[in-house]
């Protein structure tokens, strides 16, 4: 029965992959095929256990074999117990992330959810406490009225209905809010990135997070000027660890130590979120 639906949906609604361009013979509200999903894969191994940036080469970090530290890690501890990210910021994964933001084609939010599902499944073992605070960085108020939705809340949403069948994550999307606009840091140095960033953010319910490990989600973590102004805030306002998942960070080195999924039910877990 379902090969005759998908027969009819071929022929009654021709459509093409948004990526490449080959015809979509599955029924799906996600304009995306098979092939570009299953090319959206994790990072496995070869990054730095703080901050997840790639490391330049096997030998290029301090610490244990299992939790090797990147330069900047070592001369600087970051704000953020930890940051981890689904997969690299390019391709195909960057392209369905624009689709979601700068489209609005709302059913790339679930595959972005199976994803950072996925990455917040990393720190499974550094909860320390029964209940985490779950935080999505927060866009500002103009932005978000253009936008309609603000896409790490919407993706977050959708990854909470996979990875919170112990009850232990708690969404508080009104703890931090972003109080004022600023411009964007495409092209901007580190240094302008902080002081871009620098009070841009506040926490409006500090009383959700006191005493409370945090855990901080945003769709890309690219230089992680962003959130660790949001984790230094969150610190601030009483929150007693805060952790970062994102769905995609931006990376040094691109193709070292990304591994390709192994198993057809790897490569179907991902596309499954399509269907």
């Amino acid at each position: 029965m379902r090969g005759v639906a998908e027969s009819l949906f071929v022929t009654l609604f021709p459509s093409d992959c948004r990526f490449c361009g080959a015809p979509l013979i599955n029924i799906s509200r996600l304009p995306v095929c098979r092939d570009c999903l299953s090319d959206m894969r994790p990072i496995k191994t070869g990054v730095c256990f703080v901050c997840g940036e790639r490391l330049r080469s096997p030998y290029a970090f301090a610490g244990t074999p299992d939790e090797p530290r990147c330069g900047l890690c070592r001369r600087l501890e970051p704000p953020f117990a930890r940051a981890v990210a689904y997969g690299s910021y390019q391709g195909g994964l960057r392209d369905l992330i624009h689709l979601l933001k700068y489209e609005h084609v709302l059913p790339a939010a679930r595959v972005l959810g199976r994803m950072l599902a996925e990455a917040m499944n990393q720190l499974e073992t550094f909860w320390t406490q029964p209940s985490v605070a779950v935080v999505p960085v927060p866009l500002y108020t103009r932005k978000l009225r253009q936008r309609g939705f603000n896409q790490s809340e919407l993706i977050v949403r959708n990854a909470l209905k996979l990875a919170d069948g112990s009850g232990r994550f708690t969404l508080h999307s009104e703890v931090l809010q972003r109080c004022r606009e600023t411009q964007s840091q495409t092209g901007l140095t580190r240094h302008q990135r902080r002081e871009n960033i620098r009070g841009a953010f506040a926490v409006a319910r500090p009383e959700r997070i006191a005493g409370c490990e945090v855990l901080l989600v945003d769709d890309v973590f690219t230089t992680g000027t962003t959130v660790s102004e949001c984790a230094r805030v969150l610190r601030r306002a009483g929150a007693s660890k805060v952790f970062v998942a994102t769905v995609a960070r931006t990376l040094k080195a691109d193709a070292k130590g990304v591994l390709l999924p192994q198993t057809l039910a790897e490569q179907e877990h991902v596309m499954a979120a399509a269907g």
